[in-house]
């Protein structure tokens, strides 16, 4: 069984090794048919001799193979070129907005987790009641209403009418509410569907039944049966949220003009920034694989019936 469980782990790791060679792979070839960025340096009217040697600058004038294993191993060493607008290493350009970024993301999912775990328990203890109600329309709504239109309504609601936060910027901690509350409404209602699902499941099992034939107290039976029994599913969604968190916000970091990795992903697609857009994509895909993998070893950990399941 030892044995099996090791086997299984190892595959594990295996296919996330795969994962992230095809995603390196694969960001070299779509950035290298996202467009000219010497066009776009040097405007259309530049001649063939400053394009030629721009090109040679960049070292784009090389074949595509030999572009390639330089690129591998550039990637290998953490070098992933100069940014073509900063004129500075673009790791150090990413990561100089990732701080923004993670603060924004990490308010949003504790929010979100608050919000959705305890609304999820609510809408499966009290399912008839105005609260498990309440919770259930409120999930609705987070997972149908978009992202840039909860932007709009609440800088329409808050910063203009009641002017109470500003519209955008990263001046103080008011600054964060707004980003905050839109990035984590998705990651609630989503939190909240798989809580809901699965508290309820726990509660409608046999165990259950059997502790409440016994007379252990309601609130007893949900805290020391119920919750630990629902918790594999629940930290493996939100797990996935967080290996999603950083790439979904970019709309919202657009939207109030928060300068972290989405708002200067957004500008450097439009400068046609190469280095820096790579960067981002490569950062933010291990970021996922990592995060993904960590969440199926910890899956596979808290039960150990899925390993025997694989094997």
């Amino acid at each position: 069984m030892r044995r099996n469980g090791q086997k299984v782990f190892a595959s594990k790791i295996a296919r996330a090794l795969v994962t992230l060679v095809l995603m390196v792979t694969s960001v070299f070839i779509l950035m290298r048919c996202a467009g000219d960025p010497v066009t776009v340096l040097l405007g259309p009217d530049a001649t063939p001799e400053m394009r030629a040697a721009y090109l040679g600058q960049l070292g784009l004038d090389r074949p595509i193979l030999v572009q390639y294993m330089a690129y591998l191993h550039d990637v290998v060493r953490g070098s992933l070129g100069v940014s073509y607008v900063y004129r500075q290493d673009a790791l150090g350009v990413v990561l100089s907005h990732l701080p923004l970024t993670l603060m924004l993301t990490c308010s949003a999912l504790g929010l979100a987790a608050v919000t959705g775990i305890g609304g999820g328990i609510a809408a499966a203890v009290f399912p008839s009641s105005f609260l498990g109600r309440a919770c259930t329309i409120g999930t609705v709504a987070g997972l149908c209403v978009p992202s840039f239109f909860l932007a709009i309504v609440l800088m329409l609601v808050f910063s203009i009418e009641l002017n109470w936060l500003p519209t955008g910027g990263a001046e103080s901690w008011r600054s964060l509410v707004l980003p905050a509350v839109t990035l984590a409404a998705a990651s609630s209602a989503v939190l909240a569907r798989y809580t809901r699902v699965a508290v309820r499941e726990a509660l409608d099992s046999r165990y259950v039944s059997a502790a409440f034939a016994r007379g252990i107290p309601f609130w007893r039976i949900l805290i020391h049966h119920v919750l630990p029994n629902a918790a594999a599913p629940i930290l493996t969604i939100l797990g996935l949220l967080i290996g999603g968190a950083v790439t979904g916000s970019t709309v919202v970091e657009t939207a109030f003009s928060w300068p972290g990795i989405g708002n200067l992903f957004v500008t450097s697609v439009g400068s046609r920034d190469v280095p820096v857009v790579q960067a981002i994509v490569l950062l933010a895909g291990t970021a996922m694989i990592m995060t993904n993998l960590a969440v199926d070893l910890g899956y596979t950990w808290l039960d150990p019936r899925s390993t025997s399941s694989e094997t």
